[in-house]
């Protein structure tokens, strides 16, 4: 007989449910949607719909999810075995934040800037101990060289190194250290405008901790 199809319920919020489906011999991620309220559901479509377009441009780059399926209302991706850098620290682990920096500049060479790296639930440790990044939904796409992107990718680099600072702080070099205290007018203009704004509708309107799964911060 063939397997049945089991789901196993990973995270669910205002934007939707996800949860690890096994279907037979298929193991993915899927994102369903219709489980957000209808008046977010715009707002959750077009997130998610920013994710496929990222994870298509990725076209299955290592150690980053490969879009399995996208039609509007459900979202599948391929299934990373691994646990959050929250759950699964990598103190004092040089090799993997060496392996993250070269996974980030994969992706950026593809034309994507990952836009929410401070988060650690956006970084796997997989079973091997090395990386990977998950969740794109905020995710910019671009011409690699172009100035703003690479400017989003400096930020991306910034948010690895505050993490590599909190669980590998000897490992810091000269150059990282500059780079943490060179912040772009990107990050102060949010920080300004748009970060009050944002907390006030996750917080007050959604009742939703942006904050929720990550590791304590210097």
């Amino acid at each position: 007989m063939p397997n049945p199809r089991s789901e196993q319920a990973l995270k669910a919020d205002t934007f939707g449910r996800v949860a690890l489906v096994h279907d037979g011999q298929r193991v993915f991620v899927l994102r369903d949607l219709t489980a957000s309220p209808r008046w977010l559901r715009p707002l959750a479509n077009w997130l998610a719909a920013r994710e496929a377009r990222a994870l298509r441009q990725l076209d299955g780059l290592a150690d980053t999810p490969a879009l399995l399926r996208w039609d509007g209302t459900h979202l599948e991706r391929g299934y990373l075995p691994g646990q959050p850098m929250y759950l699964q620290p990598p103190r004092g682990d040089v090799a993997y934040f060496h392996r993250a920096r070269r996974l980030l500049q994969r992706v950026h060479r593809a034309g994507i800037a990952h836009n929410d790296l401070a988060k650690e639930a956006n970084w796997l440790v997989q079973e091997d101990g090395t990386p990977a990044v998950i969740d794109f939904q905020l995710a910019v796409r671009g011409h690699p060289r172009s100035r703003w992107m690479r400017l989003l990718a400096r930020e991306d680099l910034r948010h690895l190194l505050k993490h590599k600072r909190m669980y590998c702080p000897a490992a810091i070099t000269p150059v990282e250290r500059r780079v943490l205290k060179r912040t772009s007018w990107v990050r102060e203009l949010w920080f300004r405008t748009g970060k009050p704004v944002y907390r006030f509708v996750t917080r007050r309107l959604l009742h939703w901790e942006d904050n929720e799964g990550q590791g304590p911060k210097p």
